[in-house]
């Protein structure tokens, strides 16, 4: 959308393109102030749609010629746009367009425009369309070939999408380089660089035995701080074929470093596009979370080399299909890269720390949409938390409900099924469901399906008894979710609920459900698809424990109003990292909240006390965990939770907590 325009794009009128484009080809005469772009065409008739004039989007350019089949063509302008009519009597057609625009007057970072002495793109969501005439939209695939010409002094560095099949010398100067993507890919995928620019090398060998060259570009001087970038991108590499099976598919793959970038980084075949922020490290002056982000950022663009690029966004409300897989990609290489359980439970809770203190407070706010919006007015509005990490949370619930090896195969089908298309949240969805038949997602997939439909984040409601005489436990799940902008009624989520019992002495109880013939094991994954439902553990001889919700398995707002010496038990005794941390964190921010209430000095119970020096001094917990275990929430997260904020008593009493666990455990911080 241009700005300015209010009228809302909606979900509900998407159409299929009235045309189609098959192939591009592109040219460049690149100059700061004048570049001229030549684009030669091939274009479909959409059969299925009535005939009506080729539009094409176009904004801030000067049109030089078209020409179809190379014959004049009439045409006409409409607010940027340009309108063609093509012959009525032709299904393809070759168009060619002439056009300039003005790269180092493109202050918005949209586009082709200057940075640093050379040029670069940024074409996601809407920015193609600043570069030269086209259909820009992301169910319109073409394979690209495309010829840069600069001066080679300047700019000796020419990098586009795909492989490189052609280059050399020009007049007055003046070089070339021809890149072809053998891949059909939207307009917004396209990248191109050209610049004067150092490079780090290294060839690699995939599992299915081909080499391919990968290259790290950054300013003079910056090499040195690549080291890190290359090994984040050959691990991701890896990773991905084992992990999914899936191998780079170009000859090389190329990462650009840049300091002017709107975003943190983009995924343009075969041609990221990262600010330096997530390239450059040195150990002299980055910390372990540089180092860390640099890793995650660099696997999360290259896995949408499939992910995103090889399938791609049927339209914009998708974004989550390619975004919200792709955290969740990114999220599990992140973990599998870490040597130990306790360190992959880390990154998990940091991940769920980022969502409750961001994407939690935008569900509870009035920009409250679903993962999948109705409409927009801006597409660049809803690059959000909710898009990004709940979509991320949804495909892990995906994952939990059919199991590891399940969604791997849903995955396959996926892929067998779309490669190259431009399709939906609900393809994605149908085929991790139709690679698994018979599991909770297959039988219940319209209903999951309203994690993508409906805002808010569902609170889960618990409550448990236990029945000495009969020796069972009865577990009681509900669920509510709070009306949002525009859906004052919600209907019940599907939610998945890893659980597990424990006797007080922190043991792991068999867990068997009336009516089963045997117990399942001491862990399993109860599934809440009402509004409330009850299940009955049987041959539970004392009241347990339950450890509920464990790895975090559905983005929901857990209330099970365990009591203090509940959560103490799962601190010292929990198998699951992530529900230790969430005890200790439960307790110590309930021993927050009753100060801030009061107005007095916070207190901790001895046997609060007592439980945190258990877990401090037990040797199987993994360092980082343990400072973790240790920390009280965040000034941020307090103040969601309490009404009404008071930031300065905030600030105070979160440092009397930390000063108050420093004092209290000094003897066995060693």
């Amino acid at each position: 959308m241009r700005e300015g325009q209010t009228q809302p794009v909606r979900r509900e009128d998407y159409t299929p393109p009235a045309y189609w484009i098959r192939q591009a080809e592109l040219t460049f005469d690149l100059d700061p102030a004048k570049t001229i772009v030549a684009s030669k065409l091939t274009i479909e008739r959409n059969a299925a749609q009535p005939a009506q004039p080729l539009r094409l989007d176009g904004e801030g350019l000067t049109l030089l010629r078209v020409l179809a089949d190379g014959e004049s063509v009439a045409f006409r302008h409409d607010d940027g746009d340009l309108l063609v009519e093509l012959p009525a009597d032709r299904e393809q057609i070759v168009l060619e367009i002439r056009n300039t625009c003005a790269p180092e007057a493109n202050t918005e970072l949209s586009g082709l425009y200057t940075s640093g002495g050379g040029f670069f793109t940024q074409c996601e969501a809407q920015g193609f369309r600043r570069i030269t005439y086209f259909l820009d939209r992301p169910d319109v695939m073409a394979v690209y070939r495309v010829t840069l010409r600069a001066d080679r002094k300047k700019y000796p560095k020419l990098l586009s999408n795909g492989n490189l099949v052609a280059e050399g010398t020009l007049d007055n100067g003046r070089h070339f380089a021809t890149w072809h993507d053998p891949h059909p890919k939207p307009s917004y995928l396209f990248a191109l660089v050209a610049a004067d620019l150092a490079c780090r090398e290294q060839r690699v060998r995939s599992r299915a035995g081909k080499e391919h060259l990968l290259q790290v570009y950054v300013r003079r001087g910056d090499m040195d701080k690549t080291g890190h970038a290359m090994n984040s991108l050959m691990a991701a590499i890896a990773w991905d074929e084992a992990r999914f099976g899936l191998s780079l598919d170009l000859e090389r793959f190329m990462v650009v470093a840049v300091d002017d970038f709107n975003m943190g980084a983009m995924e343009n075949k075969g041609l990221n596009l990262f600010n330096t922020k997530y390239v450059l490290a040195s150990p002299a002056t980055a910390t372990d979370g540089d180092y860390f982000d640099i890793e995650g950022v660099i696997g999360h663009e290259y896995f949408h080399n499939w992910t995103g690029n090889r399938i791609t966004c049927r339209d914009w409300f998708q974004l989550s299909l390619k975004e919200g897989l792709t955290v969740f990609r990114d999220q599990e290489f992140s973990m599998d890269m870490l040597a130990s359980p306790g360190a992959r439970a880390i990154k998990r809770i940091h991940d769920v720390q980022f969502l409750r203190e961001v994407q939690f407070a935008e569900d509870a706010g009035p920009m409250a949409h679903p993962v999948r919006p109705e409409a927009y007015t801006a597409i660049d509005n809803f690059y959000t938390a909710t898009v990004y990490e709940k979509g991320a949370e949804v495909v892990r619930m995906m994952h939990t409900l059919v199991g590891r090896e399940g969604f791997r195969r849903g995955m396959e089908l996926y892929f067998r099924r779309h490669d190259g298309q431009a399709v939906t949240c609900d393809d994605f969805a149908q085929a991790i469901a139709d690679a698994n038949p018979g599991s909770w997602l297959a039988e219940h997939l319209e209903a999951f399906k309203r994690w993508y439909a409906q805002a808010g984040t569902p609170a889960l409601l618990a409550h448990g008894h236990h029945d000495a005489a009969a020796r069972t436990y009865t577990l009681r799940l509900g669920q509510r979710c709070a009306p949002t902008p525009g859906q004052a009624e919600k209907l019940p989520f599907v939610i998945p609920v890893s659980l597990a019992l424990l006797a007080r002495n922190g043991t792991p109880l068999p867990l068997k459900l009336q009516g089963e013939p045997i117990a399942g094991g001491s862990e399993r994954v109860l599934v809440l698809s009402e509004v409330s439902h009850t299940f009955t553990f049987v041959d539970i001889d004392d009241e347990p424990v339950p450890s509920l919700l464990r790895g975090f398995s559905a983005p929901v707002q857990l209330d099970d109003a365990l009591a203090d010496a509940d959560l103490r038990v799962l601190l010292q005794h929990d198998s699951d990292a992530f529900n230790r941390w969430e005890a200790s964190h439960r307790l110590l921010m309930r021993a927050m909240a009753v100060a801030l209430h009061a107005g007095t000095p916070l207190q901790l119970t001895a046997d609060s006390v007592e439980a945190l020096r258990a877990a401090l001094r037990d040797p199987g917990i993994d360092p980082a965990l343990k400072e973790l275990l240790l920390s009280p929430p965040s000034e941020a997260t307090v103040a969601e939770r309490v009404s009404p904020a008071d930031p300065a008593r905030i600030h105070a009493l979160h440092e009397q907590a930390l000063d108050g666990l420093a004092q209290q455990l000094h003897a066995d911080w060693a």
